[in-house]
């Protein structure tokens, strides 16, 4: 998902404002809205790599926005932040950790640690994603009965047939080990090498 937005959820605007200058030197595409309609629509638009949402909002709470995004299997895994400006009550952080937010943190936020973590959890995100599409195109090769890369004729040369569970495995002839010289010399006469670096 190259250039995934990170998107900010919050109904005060100062606050908006304030996440937005705390993760501008990160310099990923930032998108704000003010309430939980918005974000459910942004998400579902695609190309949001990271949520930063407020627990507390009047259309939709927060948490409600993770319930939703969690039942979709496009938006599942997306990371989200909890922002929450009356403290880390345990009720409410034990049912953000139970809907699998990635973090809840106190209003106001510390501008380095937001930033410490996004950029963490954002490039987790984006490697997941590579990783999933790599397996994806892999599958589809395996599937399509063509190996990852092309044979000496441009085209795609077939996999070899996977082994048969009966069928033996030729044994590895020993290879005898190579001496050094110089060890071999110093055996012969009784004398002991020494590294001379």
């Amino acid at each position: 998902m190259p250039d995934a937005r990170i998107l900010i959820v919050d109904d005060h605007r100062d606050t908006r404002y304030a996440l937005e200058s705390a993760l501008a030197p990160l310099g990923h595409r930032l998108c704000c809205v003010a309430g939980g309609d918005e974000a459910l629509k942004e998400v579902l638009r695609g190309r949001v790599g990271l949520v930063l949402l407020d627990v507390c909002m009047p259309d939709v709470s927060g948490l409600d926005v993770v319930r939703y995004l969690r039942r979709l299997e496009q938006t599942q895994h997306i990371p989200v932040v909890l922002l929450t400006g009356f403290g880390l009550d345990p009720a409410l952080t034990s049912e953000a950790f139970a809907l699998g937010v990635a973090d809840l943190l106190p209003k106001p936020v510390d501008p380095g640690s937001l930033r410490t973590k996004v950029r963490y959890l954002y490039d987790a995100h984006q490697r997941r994603l590579a990783l999933e599409r790599e397996v994806r195109g892999l599958r589809a090769l395996v599937e399509a009965g063509a190996a990852p890369g092309p044979g000496p004729d441009g085209t795609r040369a077939a996999l070899p047939a996977p082994p048969r569970p009966d069928a033996r495995v030729p044994a590895v002839p020993a290879v005898p080990a190579q001496r050094d010289p110089a060890r071999r010399d110093a055996e012969r006469h009784g004398t002991e090498q020494c590294d001379t670096a």
